[in-house]
């Protein structure tokens, strides 16, 4: 708790933190209600992947460009205007559907163009957290935020199962609308402190060129965005876009699903508590093998049709191992990116993780017609460890340490120390020579 007030008594982060905790909670109901919407109107598969991947193809497909935005704009006043487009957006869909059934196409159309405003702000948001807070409170302020993610991911499946089952789904999007009200409201009130020097203005292609720079320089980098390529195409798409069907027949209703996604929120949360404290000597390490033994496991022993109480254990932990990961991964580009770029850096993160999930809910239908639901999220989740498996397998991963910020120093790959300017330019440059990158 004392980690929590030093962190929230900075006014920018704690309006910061506010609005994001509401419009996050709205933003993990509506992924549930989409899911369980769809699944109740038309009770296809294929549907329901069309729906989520016209949200992420393109959100994947501009996410560059709003990562050269974010790095060139007031992140603030980006977050601002996308938050007031998709609370239009979903109060627009909330009144289609309490009006009546909305088509799938109508659905798609929405979502595409919710996804497109999300695909601004989420590099905007990346590089807005380490400005309204001092450099040594990087990580409990990246801790808390994710405090913040993970109660939303155990109250908003909650909340969207139980809206949608027992009210409508009109009322989900229409409260997801409102929370981003709040959310642009309360980003009027940031006034981020300026990070890093200042860079002149580049054209848009030598912008994208000098953020791809800064990824390929890294093997800690690039190689876990590629791992979760993979991991993300064969475990979350069809984890999303089969497992609600799944959870209908070995279980007896739709709803466990939704249930499935609260307990993974009981343990991100728990995760996050532990991320305020927890300092590995090799965080990167650590996050990626906690999530190897647990993500892709989920999708295995839910496909074999696995007790219940054995799916139960596993959502906790997966959410525990999430939730740490993501903490350590935010940290560790915050304190060895250089801050005129992290942004960018964080859009091809984004980009490169999701860039094949539109195609995973696209065939997750189709193949789990022709081979069957159940062991199609069991290949993809044998697949799923095999790439994070891959992603260990370069020495700057495994030996990545913290940056001992607030010293001015910076500690490298390899564990040594080297002056902070240096290690801007370097980031873990001193292992990728080691790995056979440059």
């Amino acid at each position: 708790m004392s980690a929590y007030r030093r962190v929230l008594r900075h006014k920018d982060f704690r309006y910061l933190f506010l609005g994001q905790a509401a419009s996050t909670i709205g933003d993990r109901a509506v992924v549930v209600a989409i899911a369980l919407y769809v699944t109740q109107t038309t009770g296809s598969a294929t549907d329901l992947g069309l729906v989520l991947g016209g949200q992420t193809l393109p959100f994947v497909a501009l996410l560059l460009f709003g990562g050269v935005w974010a790095d060139r704009l007031p992140r603030q006043r980006i977050m601002i205007a996308t938050d007031l487009t998709r609370a239009a957006l979903h109060a627009i869909l909330a009144a289609l559907i309490l009006g009546g059934a909305v088509p799938i196409w109508a659905l798609v159309a929405i979502e595409a163009c919710f996804g497109a405003a999300q695909a601004f702000f989420q590099p905007a948001y990346s590089g807005l957290v380490p400005q309204t807070v001092p450099e040594p409170l990087i990580q409990e302020a990246r801790a808390l935020t994710e405090s913040m993610a993970n109660l939303a991911f155990m109250l908003g499946p909650a909340l969207a199962t139980a809206l949608v089952l027992g009210v409508g789904a009109g009322e989900t999007f229409a409260f997801d609308a409102a929370t981003f009200v709040l959310s642009a409201a309360l980003l009027t009130r940031v006034h981020p402190r300026p990070r890093g020097e200042s860079q002149p203005e580049q054209p848009v292609l030598a912008a994208l060129r000098e953020g791809w720079s800064e990824v390929r320089s890294r093997p800690w980098v690039w190689a876990t965005i590629a791992a979760f390529t993979g991991t993300v195409l064969c475990v979350f798409a069809l984890w999303y876009s089969l497992a609600p069907g799944i959870s209908r027949s070995l279980y007896g209703s739709v709803g466990v699903f939704g249930v499935l996604e609260s307990l993974a929120g009981v343990g991100a949360v728990a995760g996050a508590l532990v991320g305020m404290r927890w300092r590995p000597e090799h965080p990167l390490f650590t996050g990626l093998v906690l999530m190897l033994l647990n993500w892709p496991v989920l999708s295995f022993v839910f496909a074999l049709d696995a007790p219940l109480a054995l799916v139960i254990v596993m959502s906790l932990t997966t959410g525990f191992g999430f939730s740490l990961f993501i903490i350590w991964w935010e940290t560790a580009l915050a304190q060895h990116i250089p801050a005129h770029a992290l942004s960018r850096v964080s859009a091809y993160d984004w980009m490169g993780s999701l860039a094949l999930l539109p195609l995973g809910y696209f065939v997750a239908g189709p193949l789990a017609g022709a081979l069957g639901a159940r062991t199609v999220l069991g290949v993809g989740g044998a697949l799923g460890a095999a790439m994070l498996a891959l992603a260990l397998t370069p020495r700057s991963t495994r030996q990545l340490g913290g940056a001992p910020v607030g010293l001015g120093l910076r500690t490298d790959g390899t564990g040594a120390r080297e002056p902070a300017d240096r290690g801007l330019l370097a980031g873990a440059g001193g292992t990728a020579g080691d790995d056979g990158a440059r």
